[in-house]
């Protein structure tokens, strides 16, 4: 489509030139989409009925305006005014001579208020009008259907561009893309406070900071040689949402262009608004969810199925639950967080770990008689097993959702010793549960008999069963900080309900085998009633070397320890001693006649070996229990007694 400088270049028969301005150079680039030729004296009757319409040229025949005067004048005034509301191109004045002698000064003050240039030309009316051949007005109309065609062709592209969810992440970046690529632009999507969301093409970002810093959406900036032809659009005005979009190129963009422009902010508007509208509608499920982990990490699970009640009504209904741990890289924590929400739908609680950007927590409920129900295990092994996700998955065994706490413990350190495995999957509950393996009637009478001294007190039995699971599994001064109380209280429960059992709850055979009997009473019958009968049988309860003597027991113990007896080294004798000594390392050295290091790398060694913490209770449990059942300990032999009547 011509412009004003082009139709002076291309058609030097119209001897077409600028008179005014001085220094027209912001006109040249202006388009000319219609010719319109009128004389004075139709200015003067009828000057209302003039078409005019954007980008329109008008030319101003049979007379020089520089003689015009009284009512002529009025009309051109009138005319400019009009031309000014329509945004036409320029007004065209015949007359010899120097173009700027062409237009009077009235005319002039007028076009610099106004911002419409007028011009000058020495050529016949009918050059313009083309009689007798094909003129400026065939042209510009078959430049017109040209450029209808191509800003058709601009539209569709644009709309071609936005997929089949405007939440799709790509949307706005295929967006900006298309109009950087028709307009030959910088475009630059901002938001505060994310800061820029689309940069194209990538290089835009550099370019347009000035942009930002030197204007805004409600006050662009003109004539800023550092900032070219800068136009910036917020994308949702009526709604308050600081997103705009910025769009700079070397030439001013016509009208044509600036059309495609506020099209593109409207369909960037739209998208914005769908990715907010989806992380909201996203995020405040996940924060439920966290909530409700939370919660159930401080040991509250009645608060936690208040805050999931509308959300997933029923998930937390069990008493019992597994919990895993999946660590990955920060980049694919999210997807697969997404992937093990979808796969586990309905079964498990899944959330990003908010202390560690790379780990995963899967809380999963099972209710009462589904202890052998592993599918939610099934399903994330699938997922961690994808070749090249680098991906490792823990598991613990089942606990109360009082413990889950301990049951993430538990997790993370399968999951710590999964990552140094071939195989990265560590899952205590399909590997070994070594209390699913007890004649449960059996174990449950023991358990009640051996603690029938602190259940029996009370109101007293509440705060025992709530204090020596975390008191016997950790330091005292780390005990007191969770269950938040002074250390020297834990010290006086501890000490008392050691007093009322008859054992020394400081040695390790006392701990661990208290330490059992309260697991199988928590875990087993998490609600139970110290008073109403629960869990004893008439007769005396069996003792726990008879639980111990099972088939099913011996071939754990020999599957668990079997690891560690490929080793070289006698890490089993070194676990023995150290049992003895009460897992002090430096009576335990002296008596193998080895160093505290050799000692210290044996045991981290037995670690690996055995997918067990050797500083929880439950990994202390497993290992004395294991080497006592396989008759491997002289240490386990010399307190067998006792552990075997501690009831």
């Amino acid at each position: 489509m011509p412009t004003l400088g082009s139709l002076s270049k291309d058609m030097p028969d119209l001897e077409l030139k600028f008179a005014w301005p001085v220094n027209p150079a912001a006109h040249v680039p202006t388009r000319v989409t219609g010719l319109t030729a009128v004389s004075l004296t139709q200015l003067r009757e009828d000057a209302p009925a003039l078409p005019l319409r954007d980008g329109t040229l008008v030319v101003l025949t049979g007379t020089t305006p520089f003689r015009v005067r009284g009512r002529g004048m009025s009309a051109i005034e009138v005319l400019l005014r009009r031309m000014a509301r329509r945004q036409c191109a320029a007004l065209v004045g015949a007359g010899p001579g120097d173009a700027h002698e062409v237009w009077p000064q009235a005319a002039r003050d007028l076009s610099d208020q106004l911002g419409i240039p007028l011009m000058a030309t020495t050529a016949p009316p009918e050059r313009w009008i083309g009689l007798g051949g094909i003129g400026l007005g065939d042209e510009i109309l078959a430049s017109r259907v040209a450029s209808a065609e191509a800003q058709v062709e601009q539209l569709n592209a644009l709309i071609e561009t936005l997929p089949t969810q405007l939440a799709d992440p790509k949307a706005m970046t295929e967006i900006a893309e298309c109009l950087s690529a028709t307009l030959e632009a910088q475009v630059l999507v901002h938001s505060e406070p994310q800061g820029i969301l689309v940069a194209a093409p990538a290089t835009a970002a550099e370019q347009l900071a000035q942009a930002f810093l030197r204007q805004s959406a409600a006050r662009p900036l003109h004539n800023n040689p550092s900032v070219p032809h800068t136009q910036m659009i917020s994308l949702a005005p009526a709604t308050g949402a600081e997103t705009v979009l910025a769009v700079t190129s070397e030439t001013r963009l016509d009208t044509t262009q600036m059309r495609l422009v506020r099209h593109a902010a409207k369909l960037l508007g739209l998208v914005d608004q769908a990715h907010r509208e989806y992380q909201a509608a996203t995020l405040a499920p996940q924060a439920a969810r966290l909530a409700a982990v939370q919660l159930l990490l401080e040991g509250e699970p009645h608060k936690a199925r208040r805050v999931l009640s509308g959300l997933a009504p029923g998930l937390l209904e069990p008493d019992m639950a597994r919990v895993f741990v999946i660590q990955t890289s920060q980049k694919l924590r999210e997807p697969t967080r997404r992937r093990c929400e979808t796969t586990t739908a309905g079964r498990a609680l899944v959330v990003g770990d908010p202390q560690d950007a790379r780990r995963i927590l899967v809380i999963n409920p099972v209710p009462v008689g589904d202890e052998a129900d592993d599918s939610v295990a099934v399903d994330l092994t699938r997922i961690v097993a994808t070749p090249g996700s680098k991906t490792s998955l823990g598991g613990s065994g089942l606990y109360s959702l009082t413990l889950v706490a301990d049951a993430l413990q538990e997790a993370t350190t399968a999951q710590r010793f999964a990552t140094h495995q071939a195989n990265p999957v560590a899952l205590s509950v399909q590997e070994s549960d070594f209390i699913s393996l007890l004649p449960q009637s059996d174990a449950q009478r023991w358990a009640h008999g051996l603690l029938h001294p602190l259940m029996e007190t009370g109101r007293q039995w509440d705060q025992f069963r709530e204090t020596l699971p975390v008191a016997l599994a950790h330091p005292y001064t780390v005990a007191a900080q969770l269950l938040e109380l002074h250390r020297n209280t834990v010290t006086k429960k501890v000490s008392r309900a050691g007093k009322l059992l008859g054992v020394d709850l400081t040695a390790v055979r006392h701990r661990v085998s208290v330490g059992l009997a309260l697991e199988l009473v928590t875990r087993r019958e998490p609600v139970a009633s110290p008073h109403d009968g629960s869990g004893t049988d008439s007769g005396s309860p069996p003792d726990l070397r008879t639980l111990l003597q099972t088939r099913q027991v011996s071939l754990w113990a020999d599957a668990f320890l079997s690891p560690a007896r490929r080793d070289r080294r006698d890490l089993l004798t070194t676990a023995t001693c150290w049992l003895a000594y009460d897992t002090h390392v430096e009576p335990a050295a002296r008596a193998l006649g080895l160093s505290e290091a050799t000692v210290r790398n044996h045991l981290r060694a037995l670690e690996a070996y055995l997918a067990r913490d050797l500083s929880s209770l439950t990994g202390l449990r497993d290992l004395a229990f294991s080497l006592h059942i396989s008759g491997l300990a002289q240490i386990i032999e010399s307190t067998s007694a006792q552990l075997a009547s501690v009831a």
